[in-house]
């Protein structure tokens, strides 16, 4: 578990350094899990973005160079307004809320998650998620 702690310390030292409710971001992070289980996995996701106008900055969180920052309108157009509206309701937000966490979450998640440019294979993002998670509310 080595290896999942220390991502889920990257990513949470990152997320500290931003200006958002930790709550509502272990919330984000929860309702990014169901979105990649509904996309059929972190692929899915993937594939998902990269179809809806994203595919330069996807490549930039998978690679190892530094990531491409993306906006809330970005990620409400490639993910689709009823997603937008059904992950701000499963945490409680705003829809405007949440696609400027989303903004700031998916890059980093996606990048600890990817490393070495490899997307993770099985139930690795859910555990690394579900470590993201427990460091919020544990």
């Amino acid at each position: 578990m080595g290896l999942l702690d220390q991502l889920a310390g990257q990513v949470m030292g990152s997320l500290g350094a931003q200006k958002q409710d930790p709550v509502a971001q272990g919330d984000l992070i929860n309702s990014i899990m169901a979105l990649v289980n509904q996309a059929g996995g972190v692929q899915g996701l993937l594939e998902k973005l990269q179809s809806g106008g994203l595919a330069e900055q996807v490549a930039s969180w998978i690679g190892t160079g530094e990531n491409q920052p993306v906006s809330g309108d970005q990620i409400k157009d490639a993910l689709g307004a009823d997603n937008i509206q059904q992950i701000a309701q499963q945490a409680g937000l705003a829809p405007e809320h949440a696609t400027t966490g989303l903004a700031q979450l998916l890059p980093q998640i996606i990048d600890q998650l990817t490393p070495n440019g490899q997307v993770p294979q099985g139930d690795l993002l859910e555990q690394g998620l579900g470590m993201l998670k427990s460091k919020f509310f544990g």
